[in-house]
């Protein structure tokens, strides 16, 4: 007779029924357990193509914008309004960095350039972590349709929202120092630098930074 697995299985005594059949090699049981293993590898295998082929939840794009609110020089102020103006027309939400503001963002964008060999210049536009450039390169693509391909993607923001929390500036006055950049230990007796803020006293806004 045959069990359930195919496999014949001798009785005792010539087929009678009251006999117990034989016990399986032990090789033979080994190798049939065994023949589970490579059933749980194909399935897992299953999932992680299944997996693959899922549609997974993209984050947006960020669009990055380095500018300064300083009026020194004309055409570097006029160069951040003309590119932040455009940029508003798409309706996009735009992280605007203002190294004026904090120093921070001066070196950040400093060493972006220099792994590019570009001198400094404002304003400089990313898009998706992408250096796009300045306002000449914005203007160009604007004018082109470009800009609105590559702005695909980005998070949607109202051009007329202003936060409430810092009035646009993005930044706010240190809660830990008052914006005097100072704060006192009381274990060391002695006033010492905040670590918080920044050379302005200011931290970057909660509410439309984050």
């Amino acid at each position: 007779m045959e069990d359930c697995s195919g496999v014949a299985v001798g009785v005792v005594g010539g087929g009678s029924c009251g006999k117990k059949p034989f016990q399986l090699a032990r090789s033979l049981t080994y190798h049939h357990h065994q023949g589970h293993r490579p059933a749980a590898a194909s399935t897992a295998r299953w999932r992680r193509h299944q997996l693959a082929d899922e549609p997974r939840a993209q984050r947006p794009q960020a669009v990055v914008l380095y500018t300064t609110s300083l009026r020194g020089v004309r055409r570097t102020f006029t160069d951040c309004s003309a590119v932040r103006a455009i940029l508003r027309g798409f309706r996009v939400a735009v992280d605007e960095r203002d190294v004026s503001m904090d120093a921070a963002f001066r070196r950040e964008l400093q060493a972006l350039l220099a792994v590019r060999c570009r001198a400094f210049s404002l304003p400089q536009l990313l898009i998706g972590g992408r250096l796009v450039g300045g306002a000449d390169e914005v203007r160009h693509l604007h004018e082109t349709g470009q800009l609105r391909r590559l702005l695909e993607g980005a998070a949607g923001q109202d051009p007329a929202f202003v936060c409430d929390a810092c009035g646009g500036v993005r930044f706010v006055p240190c809660t830990g120092c008052g914006g005097s950049r100072k704060v006192f230990v009381e274990e060391e007796d002695s006033v010492v630098r905040c670590g918080e803020c920044n050379e302005n006293g200011l931290v970057r806004c909660a509410n439309c930074c984050s």
